[in-house]
């Protein structure tokens, strides 16, 4: 079967994929982004609607264009699919959707050959993949002691809609990051939660200024540069408190107690052996970067993650990894698309091209 043939392949066209498909087209590369979604937005289209663009986490401008005025009361799944799909429109990017890529491989054992991509809609062959394909789509569920005996509903972050589908219930949060208290601050306010962490939740007093956001970021790049699984940025920044999150912990919602023992038909059996009683188990335990289509490629080390330089993979600089470990923020991503396509004009064979391709 033939492929078609490209400088880049993107894989993913949230933010990082925008941002690395900006600046090829900058540098005259032919390229291509493949992207699984059925329109335009990556992850931002599945967010719940009750996080609005006033109290959702800073979003930075996608390079080249501005993102429009906010209006703070819209929820971010409509702003930013819409700000996406301007973006796209009025740059002519070369998006490709729906694309499912099902794997990445080497075409041939030449180091500067080309890399094979196989998809739902044909194959590809590029001499570099800037992969873009964030988290969103592999929400992490822990395993507990009778997990699946619990007669309430268990749901993952990823298909939270609303807290009014709880009224009524008790909720279980288990989970300490951003989204869990942001949630609990929601759902605590139309019926009754209870909190739950491994560890002690981490609040942070002292104002996130430029520095402390530079050397949170420095602790996860280091953990990828010694091919460590990624930690989140909050993991290391802790949480910050907000007016809303302050009346939330006036309700008692952050309340937080340690990790129960077991799931039980009911509700959950305490560290002190009680149990508590409950209707649904809210999985507020994150995501892992959705990389399964690189297994061909055998990048992982021993310890599950990837060594990095940079945007780079270290053992394989034809593939780049961005909106990963440190340039997962939104301002991450940006100097991580613009990181990857500069390193990628310095491999052999890939030059600005002479005309542009366009696509049927």
């Amino acid at each position: 079967m033939n492929s078609a043939r490209v400088d880049v392949a993107v894989i993913g066209a949230g933010q990082a994929g925008l941002s690395a498909a900006y600046h090829l087209q900058r540098r005259g590369l032919h390229y291509v982004v493949l992207d699984a979604e059925e329109g335009p937005g990556g992850a931002w289209r599945h967010r719940w609607r009750s996080l609005r663009m006033a109290t959702v986490n800073g979003i930075s401008d996608l390079p080249g264009i501005a993102k429009p005025a906010v209006d703070p009361s819209e929820p971010s799944s409509e702003f930013l699919t819409r700000y996406f799909r301007d973006y796209e429109e009025e740059l002519g990017l070369a998006v490709r959707r729906p694309v499912k890529v099902r794997s990445v491989s080497r075409e041939d054992t030449d180091p500067a050959g080309r890399l094979a991509i196989s998809t739902s809609d044909g194959e590809w062959a590029a001499k570099a993949v800037i992969n873009a394909t964030g988290t969103w789509t592999r929400p992490f569920w822990p395993i507990y002691p009778g997990q699946s005996t619990f007669r309430g509903r268990q749901l993952h972050v990823a298909d939270y809609v609303s807290a009014e589908e709880f009224a009524g219930l008790h909720v279980i949060v288990v989970g300490g990051g951003i989204s869990a208290v942001g949630l609990l601050d929601e759902i605590s306010q139309v019926t009754s939660t209870s909190w739950f962490t491994r560890r002690e939740p981490v609040w942070r007093d002292a104002e996130f200024d430029a520095r402390a956001g530079h050397d949170a970021v420095a602790l996860v790049e280091e953990r990828v540069r010694k091919g460590l699984p990624p930690q989140s940025v909050v993991s290391v920044t802790g949480l910050i408190w907000t007016p809303a999150l302050r009346a939330a912990s006036a309700r008692g919602a952050l309340d937080r107690q340690p990790m129960f023992m077991a799931i039980e038909p009911d509700g959950v059996r305490l560290a002190d052996g009680s149990l508590l009683r409950a209707d649904v188990i809210l999985w507020a335990t994150g995501f892992r970067a959705e990389l399964e289509h690189l297994a061909p490629l055998h990048l992982r080390g021993p310890g599950g993650g990837i060594v990095m330089d940079g945007t780079r993979v270290a053992a394989e600089p034809r593939v780049h990894l961005v909106g990963y470990g440190p340039s997962s923020s939104t301002i991450g991503a940006n100097r991580a698309g613009r990181a990857a396509v500069a390193a990628i004009l310095k491999l052999p064979g890939v030059a600005p091209a002479a005309e542009t391709v366009t696509w049927g």
